[in-house]
């Protein structure tokens, strides 16, 4: 179950001195040191996932400190003579600096812990590919500023061994069913290892775990792992790798059987499940399977939802099993909240689940911010068979910008089909808009202007994740077209697009450090490019009518603001009146180029990330007047977990002005 939201922030001017840390601090943070992880070694081995040495499982009972102990003073000192980053790697899981805090180690104890660190270090060597190092240790050197003094390591970790070959081998069904050839290539690229690589053990564990879980995710959910092999030549310095999975019987889908559910139909539920390819007769798939849950937590009935299958004793198909708690009938939720663009903001919404006499469900909400009001209500069906379902809204609101107030009403009509990557819709809407100068009157229009229009929208999401995609696509179309209803009734069209790519950077530049020591730095599908990805946003909007055709101004555009050109307030791009405000336009333009680059620690990707962006929009009355409005900034990201958290710092270049933009969530 997945769930975002959106918060902005605007107006607020940082010094100088703390735009120029952020712009030149954050390359420091996307070019932190990887460092491996390092699990003991395996040449043939068992499928475990092995992690490095601790000190839980490396040091004795004495050894360990309790949270009421204070550290002591290290009792000796390491120096460890090596490549920087193989320096860093051992100081890191050296079972030798485990024990330099026993405030009661004395010489002869040291004495025979160096006798076991010759082993230690050749096994944590070997976890990244070095197999023949040569080490010697000396010490302890009297000296310095400990008691027993200093124990150095000299270590040539000697040529890395590289993969030779890499192959994957099956067993059962899936070795020779034709129906199953997909699923084999499938598997086999999930074996993320190559030839030619480096070898490193946390490399080799989880190539292993990538291609057990592309087994297991179609057809055959209890496959295992059979056998695995790395065998290791030191001769010279290469592995062959050996993968041998054991599918076991297909399965399919049984029947389906729903649990919890009391107070809101089933049928609901089990229409979902179809509708998500999930049927008695067809393989198992568990994209299928997550697809009907999100589907049932979208629906808002049911505060948990576990879709799951149940083998049963026939092995050859299993029922569905859709576990369900159900959400209170009515719901009242109070929001408080604000913004430096809206100032304080109050909410309060109603949601009934089932209204009855007809079983809908509304959603109700007021909101009230410092520039903008909103009354809202929308009542929407169950799905049909095929996915739709209606829907009717309305919505009363009132927004001031600059000197200008507009009041408007809006009714839609219409049906909805929705689902993982593709949502389409149709309507008729009901626009009508009055907009007011508060200080010359004569400036605004002081005469309401409404219209009827018939609406088509559709929008395909190919992302490969969400909300955190790395790389896709998401593509979004809007077209309409009416009647206006004051005065003489004249048509016009409305055209709205939008697109959002992500595209990996530096591919070349992660191969390049694939072949340093550690070779940690490898671009895999689960954790994108070490460089992170390029963000590409296109917008584009268009009223298609004649000149003096009254078209409200809900249906014309304002831009600006932090989800649409940075360095600007909310809605502060537009037509240019005589007082120095804005008005909305028939033309609207907006692009964005943003890098976003991941911060790494001890070969680990964090949560963090820094960005680089430049964001351009303008709206005109003509497109000839279109004039390119640019903010260029830095900002950082954190991946929570209600999605991206976004903060930003812009300067807008005409205004030639500094402004903060906080922003939370991903949704296209």
């Amino acid at each position: 179950m997945t769930s975002a939201f959106s918060r902005r922030a605007g107006r607020a001017r940082w010094p100088l001195l703390a735009v120029c840390a952020l712009a030149c601090g954050w390359p420091a943070w996307a070019q932190a040191q990887a460092q491996a992880q390092a699990p003991e070694p395996v040449v043939t081995e068992a499928p475990a996932t092995t992690t490095p040495p601790s000190a839980s499982d490396t040091a004795p009972d004495t050894a360990t400190l309790t949270a009421d102990t204070a550290p002591a003073e290290p009792r000796f000192d390491v120096d460890v003579q090596a490549s920087a980053e193989l320096r860093a790697f051992l100081l890191r899981h050296l079972e030798l600096m485990r024990f330099r805090q026993l405030h009661d180690l004395d010489a002869a104890e040291l004495t025979r812990l160096l006798a076991r660190a010759n082993e230690n270090v050749q096994d944590l060597l070997g976890t990244l590919g070095y197999f023949s190092p040569q080490l010697r240790i000396e010490g302890p050197v009297p000296g310095g500023t400990t008691a027993l003094g200093t124990v150095r390591l000299v270590v040539e970790p000697g040529p890395q061994t590289r993969i030779a070959s890499a192959e994957v081998y099956f067993r059962g069904d899936i070795a020779e069913h034709p129906q199953a050839a997909d699923q084999r290539e499938a598997v086999r690229r999930a074996f993320t290892v190559r030839a030619g690589q480096p070898f490193t053990q946390a490399d080799w564990n989880s190539a292993k775990t990538s291609a057990l879980r592309a087994l297991t995710a179609r057809r055959y959910p209890a496959g295992r792992l059979y056998n695995s092999l790395a065998d290791v030549d030191t001769s010279d310095h290469s592995v062959r790798l050996a993968l041998e999975l054991d599918s076991g019987a297909p399965l399919r889908i049984g029947a389906v059987r729903v649990e919890g559910a009391q107070r809101f139909d089933t049928a609901v539920v089990e229409r979902l499940v179809r509708l998500s390819g999930v049927t008695p007769g067809s393989d198992y798939d568990l994209a299928r399977l997550q697809d009907a849950q999100q589907r049932i937590a979208d629906t808002g009935y049911f505060e948990s939802v576990y879709v799951s299958v149940d083998p049963g004793v026939d092995q050859a198909s299993a029922p569905v099993v859709v576990q369900l708690r159900e959400a209170q009938r009515q719901k009242l939720v109070l929001g408080i909240g604000g913004s430096t663009d809206s100032g304080a903001r109050l909410s309060v919404e109603h949601t009934h689940h089932r209204v009855p006499g007809i079983g809908w469900r509304a959603v109700s909400k007021l909101q009230l911010e410092r520039d903008d009001r909103q009354l809202s209500t929308e009542w929407s069906a169950p799905v049909d068979d095929q996915g739709w379902h209606w829907i009717t809204s309305a919505l009363l609101a009132r927004q001031i910008d600059g000197f200008d107030t507009t009041t408007s009403q809006r009714l839609r009509l219409g049906q909805v089909q929705s689902s993982d990557t593709l949502d389409r819709s149709f309507f008729l809407q009901l626009d009508r808009a009055r907009s007011v100068n508060t200080v010359v009157r004569s400036l605004g229009t002081g005469v309401a202007e409404a219209s009827l229009t018939a609406n088509y929208a559709w929008t395909r999401r190919r992302f490969d994740s969400t909300p955190f995609p790395q790389s896709g696509y998401g593509l979004g179309l809007e077209l309409g077209a009416g009647y206006t209803l004051v005065g003489e009734r004249r048509p016009f069209g409305r055209t709205v697009g939008r697109w959002l790519g992500y595209w990996p950077v530096g591919s070349a530049l992660a191969l390049a450090d694939e072949r340093t020591p550690l070779g940690t730095a490898r671009v895999t599908e689960s954790s994108g490019s070490r460089w992170g990805r390029v963000a590409l946003r296109v917008e584009a909007g268009a009223v298609w009518a004649r000149a003096d055709t009254p078209v409200p101004e809900t249906q014309l555009f304002l831009t600006g603001g932090d989800t649409s050109v940075r360095g600007y307030a909310l809605r502060d791009i537009g037509v240019a009146q005589a007082d120095g405000g804005v008005s909305p336009g028939r033309y609207m333009t907006v692009g964005s180029v943003e890098w976003q680059i991941p911060v790494w620690r001890n070969g680990q990707r964090t949560p963090w990330e820094a960005a680089l962006f430049v964001d351009g929009g303008s709206v005109a009355e003509k497109i000839a007047d279109l004039k390119a409005h640019w903010g260029v900034g830095a900002g950082v990201r954190y991946n929570s977990p209600v999605g991206p958290l976004r903060l930003d710092l812009a300067y807008g270049v005409q205004p030639r002005a500094w402004r903060l933009h906080f922003n939370v969530g991903f949704a296209f």
